[in-house]
């Protein structure tokens, strides 16, 4: 039985570990730390765990987390790579869902993250937590860098014409949509209902810092640096990410084939059959990515649509694949879940 910690378990990804945690039938939850709730029980925060998960939120200090066989941060940025090292000394290993080992360049993360990292000498060591690319790296790590949910979805779009040289790589679009809780559950003003819902908008077209992420994986498939245009959007919608992804064809092949080839023996990529459109609710509540390839018109223009939830795939289901692969399960342990409908 795994003994696994969460840190910082008030979250929208932290609940969602809890609920995919709580109905594995390898982990016992070992401690959930919160410094504003300790002593309060988590089914009493989250009723939905009720029966599910009877402890308490503890404050986070080393002595609550040292019985465990793993912990993973649901925490904001900044925090892990404080408190990372410490863990793995102590032998247990790490899963980050935030983003403070994904980028190996600790200049480009400072510009983008606005802070000096307090750890860089563990970004050579950490394993960048993408499974259809990193799984046997995956499998021996200690610290694993858990996907963004915009990176995720446009990662696993992209990455067949990219590892196949088909599309012109300086000139890649990704056009993508989240919902609300893509956020987090922080109180601002844009994320009220009355903000939010019914309206529909860009934001970071100038530069958002999953860019740096999604260039830096598409760069090592491509084996050189490659051109992104990217630009997220704000819908009002809870949860779900819809990436619509632009290329330009530099040779022919039969795209349908090379995705449905790629992602093969991936349990969590579905692609679909040709000519389909996949909707955000196909995914809720589901560690599953579904991919749709179109050519318009026969151009030289592909589309890829590309659809996850951004609390599983997105966040803790994709977290719970990479616990899995690194303690030897079986890859769909816990997180084999039929989305919900409607």
């Amino acid at each position: 039985m795994i003994k696994a910690g969460i840190v910082g378990g008030t979250g929208y990804t932290g609940v969602e570990l809890l609920r995919l945690l709580a109905k594995h039938p390898d982990v016992q939850l070992q401690a959930i730390t919160s410094r504003s709730e300790a002593g309060m029980k988590v089914s009493e925060m989250f009723p939905s765990l009720r029966g599910r998960v009877d402890i308490e939120f503890v404050a986070p200090s080393a002595d609550a987390l040292s019985g465990c066989d793993v912990v993973f941060f649901a925490t904001p940025n900044g925090i892990a790579m404080k408190e990372a090292k410490a863990l793995l000394d102590a032998g247990i290993r790490v899963i980050d869902l935030a983003a403070d080992f994904r980028i190996r360049d600790v200049g480009v993360w400072e510009k983008w993250y606005g802070m000096q990292h307090a750890c860089p000498e563990l970004l050579e060591d950490a394993v960048y937590g993408l499974p259809e690319v990193n799984r046997e790296k995956i499998a021996k790590a200690r610290l694993v860098a858990n996907p963004g949910c915009y990176p995720t979805a446009v990662q696993l779009g992209f990455l067949p014409l990219v590892e196949a040289g088909l599309v012109d790589i300086d000139h890649l679009i990704a056009d993508a949509k989240s919902g609300v809780s893509g956020a987090g559950k922080k109180a601002e003003t844009g994320f009220l209902f009355s903000e939010a819902s019914d309206n529909f908008k860009a934001y970071g077209v100038a530069g958002h810092r999953h860019l740096p992420e999604i260039r830096q994986g598409l760069s090592i498939a491509a084996k050189r640096q490659v051109g992104l245009t990217f630009v997220p959007h704000l819908t009002p919608l809870i949860r779900g990410i819809h990436a619509t992804l632009y290329a330009k064809l530099v040779a022919d092949a039969d795209l349908q084939q090379l995705y449905e080839e790629r992602y093969r023996d991936e349990p969590f990529v579905d692609v679909m059959p040709m000519g389909s459109h996949p909707e955000t609710r196909s995914v809720r509540g589901a560690n599953i990515c579904r991919i749709a390839v179109h050519r318009p018109q026969d151009s030289d223009t592909v589309v890829v649509l590309s659809v996850i939830d951004n609390l599983v795939k997105g966040a803790a289901g994709q977290a719970v694949q990479n616990m899995n692969i690194m303690f030897g399960l079986q890859e769909q342990t816990g997180i084999d879940i039929v989305p919900i409908l409607p």
